[in-house]
């Protein structure tokens, strides 16, 4: 844990950058907290929703970097997404929240990335099942379906539930496997 901790405090302002040393799985592990900073991204059909959780997630103390988009004007998904993804996929952050109108999209899109697993979810047992048994990055929510409420629900369990490892890592570790 001494060795976590001092992965996090090496690297300074943005206490991510050195996440690829330290996996998230770990650091939930640990219950190190240092900064909560959490990517965000959705194109028109979730930008309410994403407004509303930016809102929440900066209410319980969490900085959120919005990838955007800004309004309800209609825009392409993976204009906001690939940059997200590629922001995980290079370690500058462990976690993040994708959306747009079914979800669909977003996570396919995020999925194109090496070390990305976004699931899609649609409530509270998938956002938790997703973490403890696929170690999920980025959720992925439908914003045209589901309430800003049960949203805000699903976002808490997937920030707070650890992967489990064991069986599941193996699996994971499979998924890897044909990134490479």
């Amino acid at each position: 844990m001494q060795s976590l901790n001092k992965c996090f405090i090496n690297s300074g302002i943005n206490g991510y950058r050195m996440m690829k040393r330290c996996t998230f799985a770990k650091y939930l592990s640990t219950g190190i907290v240092m900064e909560k900073i959490i990517p965000i991204a959705s194109d028109h059909g979730g930008f309410l929703m994403k407004q509303f959780l930016i809102e929440k997630l900066e209410a319980s103390g969490y900085k959120v970097v919005d990838f955007g988009t800004h309004s309800e004007k209609s825009v392409d998904y993976p204009d906001m997404i690939h940059p997200l993804a590629t922001a995980i996929e290079k370690g500058e952050y462990p976690i993040g929240i994708i959306l747009c109108g079914s979800g669909n999209g977003a996570q396919m899109t995020a999925n194109h990335h090496h070390g990305v697993r976004a699931a899609l979810c649609w409530n509270v047992e998938l956002a938790k099942l997703a973490r403890q048994h696929n170690d999920a990055n980025i959720l992925a929510l439908p914003g045209r379906f589901i309430s800003n409420e049960l949203a805000w629900e699903m976002v808490q369990a997937f920030l707070t539930t650890q992967f489990e490892g064991g069986r599941h890592k193996r699996r994971v570790e499979k998924i890897e496997q044909i990134e490479n």
